[in-house]
């Protein structure tokens, strides 16, 4: 509550974080979805993050309500990529461990089946997937290879007539202790060819373990998979994949869905930070009354409409084709000769790690902003804080989405 200068009290109207207004880019429908989203968001998630992250607990119980919002993979329901960006953004707002679980299910393992699935794995388990009836897991990180898993995959996929024998370990594996299938991936040994498979992951051979003490996205259950002889059958594998490159439009967008979790960050730090400076009083008046904190909260402000434009940019793209590689008259350089588009590849890693390292600086501008506060999850901003970390990390660390995109601006590889 705020007072004109005769003293009477008023309601103080502040804008949205979204402070561009890149929502008005959207349908009316699309608004009206996200509205939904919100109000699910508060009413089942929202009171609940905190104890649930504390605990190290996946709250099951929400995934029926959760199913009936029908946001799974929005692109192929009609919506659009910048929609889609935006319900990550806003689950990550709320709660990161959410977004991270939807996204690994819904944006790698769902697109996953409709990418590539025959009709047959589709009948089976798509509409399943869709209503979460079942829950899928991504299986390609290993104890040993991250970055570089792509030439150092050592789980193997031999051949035995009408199956394949899986053998090996996977890391990091989000849903991995819970879930029904694992998008898995292998490299078979003959041909040096990746495979992929609809690993169901109650089958003999399969043992799982809960990844413990982690710091971030305590809320998301990573698990440590090992194969041992796992017999899968042929009509479980993906046959439109044989090798990293079929998969690289699924990490493109599982990649840009991490740039869209940086913006949510970055929205709740802002929200947190600013209701924190306005409400809280030191020295007689509201922290935000003092003109450091103030210029504290426009640069947070700041990063977040610029991560906010660019992710919005690359969804532009997502929809309508990611740029020739001629230059603006028209011409091919010489080192990109023969390249009529790009894949999209360098775009979403430049988006992913701007949009993080500008994360890091509004998260740790807003902990400060909290003071002392900031560091118990009490105040919410601690845990975004915490959690802000495992988003500047996975789907390729920041490094290596520099190298990525130093390679397409240079044509040299910094990469071994």
């Amino acid at each position: 509550m705020a007072s004109d200068p005769s003293g009477a009290p008023f309601e103080l109207t502040l804008p949205d974080a979204d402070f561009y207004a890149f929502e008005d880019l959207l349908s009316d429908r699309e608004k009206l979805k996200l509205a939904q989203l919100r109000s699910f968001l508060a009413a089942e998630v929202a009171p609940h993050a905190g104890r649930w992250w504390q605990d190290a607990y996946f709250p099951t119980e929400i995934l029926p309500k959760l199913a009936a919002l029908e946001l799974s993979t929005p692109v192929q329901q009609g919506y659009s990529p910048l929609f889609a960006g935006l319900v990550i953004a806003e689950m990550t707002r709320t709660d990161t461990s959410l977004a991270t679980f939807f996204m690994v299910h819904h944006d790698l393992f769902v697109e996953a089946l409709h990418a590539f699935g025959s009709e047959d794995q589709k009948n089976r388990l798509l509409a399943d997937a869709l209503a979460l009836r079942i829950t899928g897991a991504f299986a390609l990180t290993e104890p040993e290879h991250g970055s570089d898993v792509a030439g150092g995959m050592e789980t193997t996929a031999v051949r035995d007539g009408d199956s394949w024998l899986l053998n090996g370990s996977k890391r990091w594996i989000g849903n991995g202790t819970f879930c029904d299938y694992m998008l898995l991936w292998a490299r078979e040994p003959d041909t040096g060819k990746i495979r992929g498979f609809l690993l169901d992951a109650s089958l003999p051979g399969v043992r799982r373990s809960r990844i413990e003490n982690k710091t971030a996205l305590r809320t998301v259950q990573n698990a440590d998979i090992t194969l041992t002889h796992v017999r899968v059958s042929e009509a479980d594998r993906l046959a439109g994949i044989d090798s990293f490159e079929d998969i690289k439009h699924l990490l493109r967008g599982s990649r840009i869905m991490v740039g869209w979790q940086a913006v949510g960050a970055q929205l709740a730090a802002v929200d947190i930070a600013r209701a924190y400076a306005v409400e809280r009083r030191q020295f007689g008046r509201p922290l935000a009354s003092f003109q450091l904190v103030a210029e504290q909260l426009v640069r947070m402000l700041g990063n977040t409409v610029a991560s906010t434009g660019m992710l919005a940019r690359v969804a532009e793209l997502e929809r309508g084709g990611y740029p020739s590689a001629a230059g603006a008259d028209g011409e091919t350089s010489g080192r990109t000769a023969g390249r009529s588009a790009s894949d999209g590849m360098a775009q979403a890693a430049l988006a992913k790690s701007y949009a993080s390292r500008k994360m890091r600086e509004t998260l740790a501008l807003g902990r400060s902003i909290l003071g002392g506060n900031g560091i118990v999850t009490d105040y919410r901003m601690a845990k975004v804080f915490a959690d802000s970390e495992a988003i500047y990390t996975y789907e390729g660390s920041y490094e290596i989405n520099s190298l990525i995109v130093g390679r397409d601006l240079t044509g040299i590889s910094a990469l071994r």
